[in-house]
């Protein structure tokens, strides 16, 4: 039972962690957006964000295999405290420089919070789940980011709530104080070597020498960019400036999206069968659904191109998306796990959400990029030839695992 609760502590966690982030986004975002920064400068907002995330990941695996998981979430935790309270201190009255600067090192004290909470949280499944129990970490990793994508979309609501009802300050303070009772419990409850290799860990480890893990990553970055090459900027940019919705109407429907792919995820092991080495089944599908993924996106494209009534395909076009996104994400987040070794799980976990963080910071950068060049169809462009990368590493995924006996079968 005691694995069951450390889960349940492990996930309770990571959900909390979940909602202010969510909320934190749509805030900075759309306040900015206000103020007229273009959908560039818009995207320079998060990219300390996110590379604070690729070298968080790498260390902050190392850190969580020579000290435990323990340490990180808890770390993690104690950042995003340090990050509402220090935002809000934003004064209004500074000059406009001045607040971006601010607002800037703050998103990337929140982004080093976010990975070592993600890092910790999905590294702690691999520990509490019997070894060889394939469908049962399958489950288990596809509930715990389906509900973190689910509670990311309530978070943009709760953003919107909080701000119209506490206000921009007692709200992140509100946020805040959440999280500290949720590290409280967590530091009472939990093991304290949870994580904690039995060997010892060099500054060399912190990169992965599987091959099949390396594939894995590579398809990882461009599949996450593939997403964020659209969806972070481009998508908001033009849902407000060119159909006209309201802020309101907009984080609405991300977040209901979000909610949904969340949920999509979740149910990944049911609409997947779970094959008997907890590898071969799962990698084919992977295969299979980044290509239903790369055709659907292109035809989003497509459609748009062609002067189709633009509310009503993305809507239907980023239904098909999120779902069939959220299958191939799902299976991918227990590869990671079904491929690692128990010994050293959070140096590979951490190196492979490091390769995540590095896709979103590439999709985030081109999404600004590509909305001026060519709008949303040039976001949507660069998603294909993303997802067709993505595609080329998956592919050669299956020979990599045959190839490799100390990834066979999944632990």
């Amino acid at each position: 039972m005691s694995g069951i609760r450390d889960y349940a502590i492990v996930t309770s966690a990571y959900w909390g962690f979940t909602l202010t982030d969510g909320a934190l986004r749509m805030l900075v975002l759309l306040h900015f957006h206000t103020l007229g920064y273009t959908p560039f400068q818009l995207a320079t907002l998060f990219v300390l964000y996110e590379v604070m995330g690729m070298v968080t990941n790498l260390l902050g695996g190392w850190l969580g295999a020579r000290h435990g998981l323990k340490l990180t979430l808890h770390l993690g935790l104690s950042l995003q405290v340090i990050a509402l309270l220090t935002l809000s201190m934003l004064d209004p009255a500074w000059p406009l420089a001045w607040s971006v600067a601010y607002v800037l090192v703050v998103q990337g004290v929140s982004g080093v919070a976010k990975d070592l909470t993600k890092m910790s949280s999905k590294s702690a499944i691999k520990l509490v789940v019997p070894e060889g129990a394939h469908s049962t970490l399958f489950k288990w990793v596809a509930l715990l980011t389906g509900s973190k994508n689910a509670l990311k979309g309530v978070g943009f609501f709760l953003g919107g709530l909080l701000l119209s009802t506490l206000g921009f300050v007692h709200g992140l303070w509100a946020m805040a104080l959440c999280l500290v009772l949720v590290l409280l419990a967590s530091v009472s409850l939990l093991p304290r070597d949870m994580g904690k290799t039995k060997t010892k860990t060099k500054a060399s480890d912190l990169f992965s020498k599987s091959r099949a893990i390396n594939l894995l990553s590579m398809a990882r970055v461009f599949l996450f960019g593939a997403r964020d090459v659209w969806f972070v900027v481009g998508l908001p940019v033009f849902l407000t400036e060119i159909l006209g919705w309201s802020f309101a109407s907009v984080g609405a429907f991300l977040a209901l999206w979000i909610i949904g792919y969340g949920f999509v995820q979740g149910a990944a092991p049911v609409i997947l069968k779970n094959s008997r080495d907890g590898q071969s089944g799962e990698i084919k599908a992977a295969q299979l659904w980044i290509f239903i993924l790369t055709g659907v996106t292109a035809m989003v494209a497509a459609a748009i191109q062609a002067g189709y009534e633009p509310a009503w395909t993305l809507v239907i076009g980023l239904g098909v998306f999120g779902l069939c996104f959220a299958v191939n994400s799902a299976v991918h987040s227990y590869l990671i796990l079904a491929f690692a070794k128990t010994d050293d799980v959070a140096q590979s976990v951490g190196f492979y959400y490091s390769a995540n963080a590095a896709g979103r910071l590439a999709g985030t950068l081109l999404s600004g990029i590509a909305y001026q060049w060519q709008g949303l169809v040039g976001c949507l462009g660069a998603a294909v030839v993303m997802l067709m990368l993505a595609g080329i590493f998956t592919v050669l995924l299956g020979a990599a695992r045959r190839d490799l006996p100390d990834n066979a079968p999944a632990a």
